[in-house]
């Protein structure tokens, strides 16, 4: 079938199969260092309890099979260890039934961690990887050309991403209608970086032609994909310009730089390198693409209308196995921004005078004297729940009291997830935790006081807590 593939996008290919390799390579790294304090036998919401009240038809994993700290770090690192061998080319170099499989079982992999890791990972960007991840699984490798049907699914991807993006914030927040919600998001989004303070100080007349540039890019230029060359390339080249100034505005994981890769399949970039002979492909390969194509547009039923429902979901997967979901983000954009600080004290009876020491968070905002950092595409999901912590304990109610409880413990796992221990000689007596009000300041308040944030104390958000006579360690209960 002469229609089946599309020689000229072979380099398109070749440079979205290594940007996707590569966030893998970060996915999983993330996944081996953070997860014994959050997911562990002793974390803060410990898989072994969890997969006790989730059957393998809700949540897919072969954890559901066997599950030790020691095995999900074995899987966590295999996926690192086969990801940065795509990243190398090795792929390339084997049979194309072999290449498949090693995607396959990439995508198995992470969907194992995704489906057991709760609450720190129900972001959207889990399940756009994983849905990239097994649309790559038949997009091939040099042993074939690229098939049309998978560089369209991709197309259809990157559309859902874009377009779900831009009718959630025209329906949610009206200041999105008002060409107002740049004038807050860059202060209050969960985890600026070193240029959101300048951003946030941009005039408002800018913010006003940020906040119009984005409909246009996410409403109208999506629909452009699906059209002819040289308009395909440029729209697709409109949302690469796109995500690329969000990544300098903050750090949103995977997301951007996620959003940018799928973009390349609908690049032609056969000007730059001539397509190598590439051998028929197989008949059971052209079968399979049709098949796999045919089963994601039955699935894209549901995402489809959520898209057109007035009650749009965000962010939201249909199937356990994430292959075609929502997406959409800043629906609601926040005017004031909190922060939860959290502190601790050795003294063994806290009063009015007592000295607090403030435990530092890598990536969230605490010290008002540092520099936001930029740690995207690398995901610190501990940063990220705290900023949804300060919006509402509720948030926060399944997992904060266990954090707190590994910090009177002076947790070894638990504190590699911090920029450092203001107790390292003997755990606190007490530890507390405090809501602020953050704002960025403005250039004078900057050069007189070095400081990046000013803060107003607003309330108590956990009073001081200690360790009860009789308390099980944390995970041993």
């Amino acid at each position: 079938m002469e229609w089946f593939s599309a020689p000229d996008y072979w380099l398109s290919r070749l440079v979205f199969q290594r940007a996707l390799a590569a966030l893998y390579l970060v996915a999983f790294v993330g996944a081996a260092l953070q997860f014994r304090a959050l997911i562990g036998e002793r974390g803060m919401l410990p898989v072994p309890e969890y997969l006790r009240h989730a059957p393998m038809r809700r949540a897919p994993s072969i954890f559901q099979l066997h599950y030790s700290d020691r095995f999900f770090a074995c899987c966590a690192w295999a996926g690192a260890a086969l990801s940065a061998a795509l990243l190398g080319g090795a792929a390339d170099r084997l049979p194309l039934w072999t290449a498949m499989l090693w995607w396959a079982v990439l995508w198995a992999l992470y969907l194992s961690i995704v489906n057991v890791g709760q609450t720190w990972y129900a972001f959207g960007w889990e399940s756009l990887l994983l849905e990239a991840g097994f649309l790559a699984v038949f997009l091939g490798n040099e042993r074939t050309a690229p098939p049309v049907l998978v560089l369209w699914l991709l197309r259809w991807l990157l559309f859902r991403v874009e377009f779900g993006a831009g009718l959630i914030k025209i329906r949610g927040d009206e200041c999105w209608r008002r060409l107002t919600c740049l004038y807050h998001h860059h202060e209050t989004q969960p985890m600026p970086g070193p240029l959101s303070r300048y951003f946030h100080r941009l005039p408002k007349p800018l913010h006003r032609v940020e906040a119009a540039a984005n409909h246009v890019t996410q409403l109208l230029v999506p629909v452009l994909l699906f059209t002819p060359q040289p308009i395909a390339s440029a729209a697709a080249g409109l949302i690469v310009a796109t995500q690329l100034w969000l990544v300098l505005s903050g750090n949103f994981a995977w997301l951007n730089w996620l959003t940018i890769a799928l973009a390349l399949p609908a690049v032609d970039l056969s000007a730059l390198a001539a397509a190598p002979p590439l051998p028929a492909p197989p008949l059971w390969y052209e079968v399979l693409v049709i098949a796999v194509t045919a089963l994601v547009l039955a699935l894209s039923y549901h995402p489809v209308r959520n898209m057109v429902s007035r009650r749009q979901a965000m962010n939201r997967s249909f199937d356990p196995l994430h292959l075609v979901n929502t997406y959409g983000a800043f629906g609601t954009v926040g005017r004031v921004r909190y922060e939860v600080v959290v502190e601790g004290t050795d003294e063994r009876v806290p009063r009015p005078g007592t000295v607090w020491r403030e435990y530092a968070f890598k990536g969230k905002p605490g010290d008002v004297r540092r520099v936001p950092r930029q740690y995207a595409p690398y995901h610190l999901r501990l940063d990220w729940l705290m900023w949804f912590a300060a919006l509402s304990p509720a948030y926060a109610r399944p997992w904060f009291g266990g954090f707190v409880q590994r910090l009177l413990e002076n947790d070894r796992d638990t504190l590699r997830l911090l920029r450092g221990n203001p107790f390292p000689d003997a755990p606190p007596s007490y530890v507390r935790a405090r809501l602020y009000h953050y704002t960025f300041t403005d250039r004078r308040q900057r050069r007189a006081t070095g400081a990046w944030w000013q803060r107003r104390f607003v309330r108590e958000y956990l009073p001081p807590t200690r360790l009860r006579a009789g308390d099980v360690p944390a995970g041993q209960a």
